[in-house]
């Protein structure tokens, strides 16, 4: 079983110790929240699991790949608090550009995933006229044509409104359902269904 496997993790920034000795698995199909107050360690645990940072100690395995291993890197998808789009970009080249960095793509259908997130006909609007909302909407389009079995996403409801709450949370499930992995941090309260939780 393709399970996701984080064990004894610590993690200090400076002088901080923010978390220290956190274990927890995850099955296919399984979400979970990580909750805390600003400064916990949320963020910095989720690029942890991504491979982005590395722990203090600790191990963290994806059907037995290492985090650092090209194979891990393949099967996670890492959405940050802060879009990473050029303004002087349009949103399908935007979600291109995003598409080659993060994830495994077979035959990507831009278009349709723009669409999803409700920015039909803006796929040649420059991301520099969008608003906060819009832009969210362009980074989150990504979960709409990604392959990577494990998604990790910090904050992914940040400026959105009800209906684009309701359509990452639907396809969150959506991914789950197919046996994927999910792990988030938010603020805002959440009606994902069977959704674990742990806190820092």
């Amino acid at each position: 079983m393709s399970k996701l496997t984080v064990n004894n993790l610590s993690c200090q920034r400076g002088y901080n110790l923010l978390f220290e000795n956190l274990s927890f698995n995850l099955n296919p199909g399984e979400i979970l929240r990580i909750s805390g107050q600003n400064g916990s360690g949320k963020t910095s645990l989720l690029k942890i699991i991504s491979g982005l940072n590395s722990p203090e100690s600790g191990s963290i395995t994806y059907n037995q790949s290492k985090a650092n291993s090209e194979k891990y890197q393949l099967e996670t998808l890492y959405l940050g608090h802060y879009a990473s789009l050029s303004s002087e970009l349009s949103c399908i080249e935007n979600l291109e550009y995003l598409a080659n960095l993060s994830t495994e793509i077979v035959s990507p259908d831009f278009h349709k995933a723009l669409r999803e997130v409700g920015l039909k006909n803006y796929e040649n609007e420059l991301v520099g006229q969008l608003s906060a909302g819009q832009k969210r909407r362009v980074a989150l389009s990504l979960l709409f044509i990604s392959q990577s079995k494990v998604w990790l996403l910090d904050e992914p409801f940040t400026s959105l409104d009800s209906d684009g709450i309701k359509i990452i949370e639907s396809q969150i499930e959506k991914h789950c359902l197919k046996g994927g992995i999910c792990i988030l941090t938010t603020h805002q309260d959440s009606n994902i269904k069977n959704l674990r939780e742990i806190s820092l």
